[in-house]
């Protein structure tokens, strides 16, 4: 009959462990989450910021490319050139 007992204490010991255990997970899992949610915030952040500093690029980089194309054309169909320094002009107001 005790060693009956100290079997039922012995399960009784071991489902407390396991929820325990469970319980412990379930903080852990919710702890990772939140973490992670925060950092998925933050990437999502940059990745805009990215995105936008992408487009900004681009815009500049086709006006240069529009400002070079458009000098070509000036000096290669047109028959134009930069004026010398003597030529040159300053207005101040």
């Amino acid at each position: 009959m005790n060693a009956l007992r100290y079997i039922g204490y012995f399960i009784i010991l071991a489902l407390l462990a396991g929820v325990v255990a469970g319980a412990l997970g379930v903080v852990y899992a919710r702890q990772e989450s939140r973490r992670l949610f925060v950092e998925y915030n933050e990437l999502t952040k940059e990745r805009d910021r990215l995105k936008f500093e992408f487009g900004r690029l681009e815009l500049e980089r086709a006006t240069k490319a529009e400002i070079n194309g458009i000098e070509k054309v000036a000096r290669a169909e047109l028959g134009m050139i930069s004026p010398s320094p003597a030529n040159t002009v300053v207005v101040r107001r």
